[in-house]
């Protein structure tokens, strides 16, 4: 499967099965949808494949130059770079048949919330149920289930997540604590993030963050007017004032790594680079800013007719990028980031991130669930924390849902890196998790587009 595409004055010609990225003149690039039919109709013979394409052609391009183009691209298609079989819907089956361990947990600290931002979708830290923070038992006994269903796995990841979890943060601490006493006995080594707000955010806490958790998430949307209309406190005033210097202190006493500033666009601010651009200009370098995934009812879903001006928005993102970099200014943004050398392993091209298998959430009172969007739906309640994973026939669900489950997803070329896309996303808008978000799919391919010119323009300087 071949995917081409002209990005800031590139050619880029994507291999998909391969991974295989090359960048290419325009005769080339005219030449790979001439070339691929006969490829793979079985066409092996140089000459042959020359005189179609003389025939088929067309192009204001000297004969010379259409058979050395061809030349070139047959040697790329004998290197295994281009025209590549699919070589991974062979593991399928084994893949569903694979001993399921369990990684990762997103606690559920605290189902409460100090602030009451328009699109959250856990309603204001509830997550349509109660009110209530996670004890340092059922905190405890969590953390017992990741152990003991983490099979021979070593490195184990946490994240403290809400609502707000700095409402519950004594007994992050002391989870926190507990989690390291449990490494030595049980060769186990716990990796501790936390998302927050800000709001509670003091320097005692920024103490022991940096020295437990591997990485700190912090919410702001942007501009001061998109993340104050967004995310503001209950009573209606802003946040943006009160969190921006905390956060500064925290990028900073962090080295500007291990950490990253993560916001949301709506409907009301398309222009949601501008938003990025300014957390640039505060001082940030790890970013990540997502569309609002909300119901079409809402009055700042994103839309179809929002996509085309997205899409500008990601290229136009792109560029300054590459500007700001060359000015000694750069600047890391979550959704450009791109392996591809290595890439992720068979397991995360076939099924993301795990949820429902290798990542669980855990509610306050020990519920769990596949993940933190499903949290408070009960056809996906899969156990607790005591008696474990009760629901086999959910998780197997979860288990076989994978690119090759999707048929949506056959025949996308962002298919492997976005593994599927979301899982929640999916079933909200279809009702079927092997289903995909078809607006979100829209975005994915225009990132992973500006990604991979990304990559392109850093080898073309040298970087």
């Amino acid at each position: 499967m071949i995917h081409q595409f002209k990005n800031n004055g590139y050619n880029i010609i994507m291999d998909v099965n391969s991974g295989s990225v090359h960048v290419v003149d325009d005769i080339v690039y005219d030449m790979i949808p001439l070339v691929e039919p006969l490829v793979n109709e079985g066409v092996k013979d140089a000459d042959t494949i020359k005189a179609a394409v003389l025939n088929l052609a067309g192009l204001p391009y000297p004969a010379e130059e259409i058979t050395e183009a061809v030349d070139e691209v047959l040697e790329l298609e004998a290197a295994g770079q281009l025209f590549a079989r699919d070589i991974y819907e062979q593991y399928v089956f084994d893949f569903k048949k694979r001993q399921t361990v369990v990684k990762a947990l997103c606690l559920h600290i605290a189902h409460d919330c100090n602030l009451a931002c328009q699109y959250c979708f856990a309603g204001e830290g509830e997550y349509h149920g109660r009110r209530a923070l996670m004890s340092l038992e059922v905190g405890k006994k969590a953390l017992d289930f990741l152990v003991a269903n983490s099979g021979n796995r070593v490195n184990l990841e946490v994240d403290f997540f809400g609502g707000e979890p700095l409402l519950n943060w004594q007994v992050v601490k002391d989870l926190v604590n507990y989690g390291r006493s449990l490494e030595q006995p049980h060769n186990k080594k716990f990796r501790f993030t936390l998302t927050t707000n800000g709001v509670l955010l003091d320097d005692q806490i920024l103490e022991f963050a940096n020295r437990e958790m591997a990485n700190i998430v912090l919410s702001i949307d942007g501009r001061k007017e998109i993340h104050d209309r967004m995310r503001p406190f209950r009573g209606g005033q802003g946040s943006y004032d009160l969190i921006v210097p905390k956060f500064q202190k925290v990028a900073e006493s962090r080295g500007q790594e291990r950490y990253y500033v993560r916001g949301t666009f709506t409907h009301h601010n398309l222009d949601f680079a501008s938003d990025v651009l300014h957390l640039a200009d505060l001082g940030f370098q790890q970013i990540s800013v997502e569309p609002v995934v909300a119901a079409p009812t809402d009055p700042y879903a994103i839309t179809e007719a929002d996509v085309p001006k997205l899409k500008e928005e990601y290229d136009r993102l792109a560029v300054e990028m590459l500007r700001r970099r060359k000015e000694g200014k750069p600047f890391h943004f979550f959704h450009f980031s791109i392996d591809l050398e290595g890439g992720p392993c068979v397991a995360k091209r076939l099924s993301g991130c795990g949820s429902g298998t290798e990542y669980l959430a855990v509610t306050p009172w020990g519920d769990l669930y596949p993940c933190h969007q499903f949290v408070g739906n009960e056809k996906f309640l899969l156990g607790n924390v005591e008696e474990g994973i009760v629901r086999e026939d959910i998780r197997d669900t979860f288990k076989c849902c994978n690119v090759y489950a999707k048929e949506k997803c056959r025949k996308c070329f962002a298919k492997f890196y976005c593994s599927g896309g979301c899982a929640a996303n999916a079933y909200n808008f279809h009702g079927d998790i092997r289903d995909v978000y078809d607006v979100g799919c829209e975005l994915e391919r225009k990132r992973v587009e500006c990604a991979i010119m990304l990559k392109a323009a850093s080898a073309d300087s040298g970087e």
